[in-house]
């Protein structure tokens, strides 16, 4: 018989394994108020719809749900809805109950006329084995909801993580996934909080992809715009990417999403610029642009949530084992 410790241990991390990242999230006090992903289910008992397709030849539709409760995305349902023909993710549904999906974005200020869809099968992975697909974005393509309900406003707290492809990048603005106008203009500093990945901005070591945050007018790795040499270079296949914010404070961490601990890059006062203390977030949800529609970056996203309040880092470690356990691979 194992000791009680070491039976307790065991039971508990059980309960992490089977959990999923939203589970995780809301057993820290910090609940997904948007959860996306086209790749698997982000709450254990999650079995709805996980994305939509349109198909070309006639502009029918069909939703991807998991194979099962808390699981990876039925691939062969896609693959048989679209055979013969193509097809592009046009709702990357909010696994909330919330309501906050993910449609074409519409145009703005830095991008008139509405953006295009990513091609449904042109970011295939595998989950533990299970085929799956992610969402390939171009310069051209992104994805918004301009009316999400429970993200963060003005100066609130929120977390964001992301997995993303870290080779897939540009330097050109601005491959995000997270909280922006509602207006789709840039209406002035602080009234984003994002995820940035790519080589554009400030960044730090090396020649870059680095993750950052983008807070609208700026790009930033610390407390300055400039660079910041404590944010790596990510070379990874697969890379968790996150942000959160809380008055006065950030954060950036990284690590690779398919093995290992995250890394903290930085953890401190808002950028000492004019605008950014307190913020203005409006809490409008975007992918693959930036607040003002700016559509000419590229990346792969493949899950993403965003919370309510300031998540410990004991709940993204968690969060972040969860991941690894789903095995991305090519």
């Amino acid at each position: 018989m194992l000791p009680q410790s070491k039976a307790l241990a065991l039971a508990g991390l059980a309960a992490t394994v089977v959990a999923g990242p939203c589970d995780i999230y809301a057993s820290g006090g910090t609940p997904c108020v948007a959860a996306h992903s086209t790749t698997r289910a982000l709450f254990s008992s999650f079995s709805g719809s996980l994305y939509q397709v349109t198909r070309s030849s006639d502009n029918g539709v069909t939703d991807i749900r998991p194979l099962s409760a808390g699981g990876v995305a039925n691939a062969a349902t896609q693959d048989s809805f679209c055979s013969g023909t193509s097809c592009t993710i046009s709702i990357i549904y909010d696994q909330t109950g919330r309501g906050n999906h993910l449609t074409r974005a519409p145009g703005g200020g830095a991008g008139p006329g509405s953006d295009n869809l990513a091609v449904a099968t042109a970011a295939p992975v595998h989950l533990n084995g299970q085929k799956a697909y992610g969402v390939f974005i171009p310069p051209g393509t992104g994805y918004r909801n301009d009316v999400a309900t429970g993200t963060a406003t003005g100066d609130g707290a929120q977390g964001m993580y992301a997995v993303l492809d870290g080779t897939h990048f540009n330097g050109d603005c601005c491959f995000d996934y997270g909280n922006a106008e509602t207006s789709n203009d840039d209406t002035g500093n602080g009234h984003m909080e994002a995820i940035y990945f790519g080589n554009a901005g400030p960044g730090g070591a090396g020649n870059g992809p680095w993750i950052m945050a983008d807070l609208e007018n700026g790009l930033f790795a610390g407390s300055t715009s400039g660079k910041n040499p404590s944010v790596p270079t990510i070379t990874d296949r697969f890379v968790t990417a996150i942000v959160k914010g809380q008055p006065n404070n950030f954060a950036l961490k990284g690590g690779n999403a398919a093995s290992g601990a995250l890394s903290t890059f930085y953890n401190g006062p808002r950028p000492n610029v004019t605008g950014y203390n307190p913020m203005k977030k409006e809490g409008a949800i975007i992918l693959g642009i930036g607040g003002d529609n700016s559509r000419r970056a590229q990346g792969t996203f493949y899950e993403g949530v965003m919370t309510s309040g300031f998540p410990s880092d004991a709940t993204e470690s968690s969060v972040q084992a969860n991941i690894v356990a789903a095995k991305y691979t090519t």
